[in-house]
């Protein structure tokens, strides 16, 4: 395992950045089968589990936030309610997660919705900006259930991961939401900006 907190370029304590993410509020099978996981984590060393309020799907980045100014902002989000009001909503599938070197997380099932819905929000950013950040290829659609907060082995994790018990849980996408996300106490947090709904 490895130190998923690393300050990557760009962040340090107190940045703050404008991105897109799915979230789980008013999705109870998600947030129990959350809470299994939790039990089943809790007693291993050097991992930060993910609360419910904090569990998302990292869709696409606009920038930090001293750099996006309020007016291109509510251009990107007007651009998104129209290119989201073409994408139906839909249902992913998440069950055992997977382990990464930095987190443990589960794999959104089908993934090619998620995808779509990725490509709207970089189409809306493209609708203001000439230029898209980030990557459009390489998108895995994920949601992370612990972070690791340390260098060591993978071994225990592998296992309690491959032998905990576990059941597919469901989660109904209708909205994307732009947050304002920070890692100040190593954790995902956010305040929200908008939500934007799909359509259906």
């Amino acid at each position: 395992m490895a130190d998923h907190w690393w300050w990557r370029p760009g962040w340090r304590q107190g940045t703050r950045f404008l991105t897109w993410h799915l979230t789980f509020d008013g999705q109870p099978e998600v947030r129990c089968l959350a809470g299994q996981w939790r039990e089943h984590l809790a007693l291993l060393p050097g991992l930060d589990l993910v609360p419910d309020q904090w569990l998302h799907l990292t869709m696409q980045g606009v920038g930090f936030a001293d750099q996006v100014s309020d007016a291109d902002t509510a251009a990107i989000v007007t651009a998104a309610g129209k290119r989201l009001a073409t994408v139906s909503s839909f249902e992913i599938t998440i069950d055992r997660p997977a382990v990464t070197p930095e987190a443990i997380r589960w794999e959104a099932e089908p993934g090619q919705p998620v995808a779509a819905v990725r490509d709207a929000l970089r189409a809306a950013i493209g609708d203001v900006w000439s230029d898209v950040p980030e990557q459009a290829d390489g998108f895995a659609p994920h949601i992370s259930i612990a972070y690791s907060n340390s260098d060591g082995p993978a071994a225990p994790v592998l296992d309690t991961v491959a032998t905990a018990p576990s059941a597919p849980a469901r989660a109904r996408i209708t909205s994307a939401e732009l947050i304002l996300l920070n890692r100040d106490h190593r954790m995902y947090e956010w305040e929200p900006v908008a939500s934007v709904p799909l359509d259906g």
